[in-house]
């Protein structure tokens, strides 16, 4: 079983930055595939960026390319979501989500990933 914490979210002015953690632990032998995931309220969950960590390729959302980086550091079991640029509508909780994936396809639903943290909020004021 692995175990996911996030963290580093908070409040922050548009045009602002934040860099979200998250932290895996226990079995983490079957895990290649890491990725953020949002969700606003009545909006349906959304994937953000994700990190292929076999072929160390990266997938990002439209709405967040060019603002958003996904990083991690295997000798600490993380996963860092850098956000800058940060705009009202990036308001949301924001997930971590663990997988494996075969063939080295990045999965942009959630339902693809076996394990998921409890999630950070990110709010951002105009």
């Amino acid at each position: 079983h692995v175990q996911l914490v996030e963290s580093g979210g908070g409040s922050v002015q548009a045009g602002g930055s934040l860099r979200l953690s998250c932290t895996a632990s226990g079995y983490l032998d079957n895990i290649n595939l890491l990725a953020w995931f949002r969700q606003a309220p009545g909006r349906e969950r959304e994937v953000v960026a994700v990190v292929y960590i076999g072929g160390y390729s990266t997938y990002y959302a439209d709405s967040v390319k060019g603002r958003f980086t996904i990083s991690e550091d295997n000798a600490k079991n993380t996963v860092y979501l850098r956000m800058s640029s940060l705009k009202p509508e990036d308001t949301a909780m924001y997930y971590c989500a663990a997988g494996w994936t075969p063939m080295g396809t990045i999965f942009t639903s959630v339902s693809g990933y076996e394990y998921r943290g409890q999630g950070t909020q990110v709010t951002v004021s105009s």
